[in-house]
């Protein structure tokens, strides 16, 4: 098997996260808005508490969105489970 295609395992010895487009995962960038200063912020380091907790509000947006979207509703997934309303 030629090295690029050869599939390089995760830290944990998981396959990379390919997209449906053929794209491995490697980074994933948060908008994570000004910091106190007012400057803008571009991007967060995660420890790995924070982790788990974007992943556990992740997953919980993939429950109303497999739920919405099994009752034919889609608004609802853009808006994360316990954010205010617009």
């Amino acid at each position: 098997m030629p090295e690029s295609e050869h599939m390089r395992l995760g830290p944990a010895g998981e396959a990379p996260l390919v997209t449906s487009c053929g794209r491995r995962i490697s980074r994933v960038a948060l908008d994570v808005g000004p910091v106190r200063s007012g400057e803008p912020g571009t991007w967060a380091s995660l420890t790995m508490s924070e982790a788990l907790d974007l992943a556990r509000r992740l997953m919980a947006q993939v429950r109303v969105a497999e739920t919405t979207g099994a009752a034919g509703v889609d608004a609802a997934a853009s808006t994360p489970p316990g954010a205010p309303s617009a």
